[in-house]
């Protein structure tokens, strides 16, 4: 997966308001034998972008060209089910940066702040009111300060703060994975055990 920075982003949204979506939902089970994480976005909510004969189906959000983004605004609870790791890297690859939901399963929330993508919390009454505004203009934006922690409606100056694990958050900032990040602490351990060792 493409190390990323991220820091502000101001983009429209992509919406899906339904609620308790499960990983096999995100990405199903058959899509898993691949061994790069590339190529999952093509296969993101398969089985609702498609009919059983593999045409688009035109009443499902990803294939309305109206809604574009690299902000997935989901429905309460989203993320639940298995731990599977891809269901981050199918929404990841496809080219969201950012999921807004009232609630995340914690494994889904851990696994996609481990891989670059940011889970944003806020209350089921904004949550509802952003999926009303995207309907009715799909040119809706949103803006993430992650520095600051803010999530604002543009449109109408809705703000709020999110939490996110000051590790995490530093992680992302800087465009990092755990072992990135320790690499960039390597002088420093190096420091520590040479000071040990006297």
């Amino acid at each position: 997966m493409p190390k990323v920075k991220f820091d502000t982003l101001e983009s429209t949204c992509v919406p899906l308001p339904f609620e308790n979506v499960d990983t096999d939902q995100i990405i199903p089970a058959r899509f898993l034998s691949a061994t790069s994480r590339q190529g999952f976005g093509d296969n993101l909510f398969r089985d609702w972008r498609y009919t059983k004969t593999g045409e688009k189906n035109s009443d499902f959000v990803l294939n309305n060209p109206d809604f574009t983004g690299k902000v997935l605004v989901a429905g309460k609870n989203f993320g639940s089910g298995s731990s599977r790791e891809h269901a981050v890297w199918a929404i990841f690859d496809y080219g969201f940066r950012a999921v807004v939901s009232s609630f995340f399963a914690d494994i889904f929330m851990n696994n996609a702040l481990n891989n670059g993508l940011l889970p944003i919390v806020i209350s089921d009454d904004l949550l509802k009111k952003l999926h009303a505004l995207i309907q009715k203009n799909p040119d809706t934006k949103v803006k993430i300060d992650l520095e600051k922690q803010t999530f604002t409606i543009v449109s109408t100056g809705d703000s709020v703060n999110f939490g996110i694990n000051p590790y995490k958050k530093e992680c992302l900032l800087k465009g990092l994975d755990d072992i990135d990040f320790l690499l960039s602490m390597k002088s420093l351990i190096t420091s520590y055990e040479n000071n040990k060792s006297q």
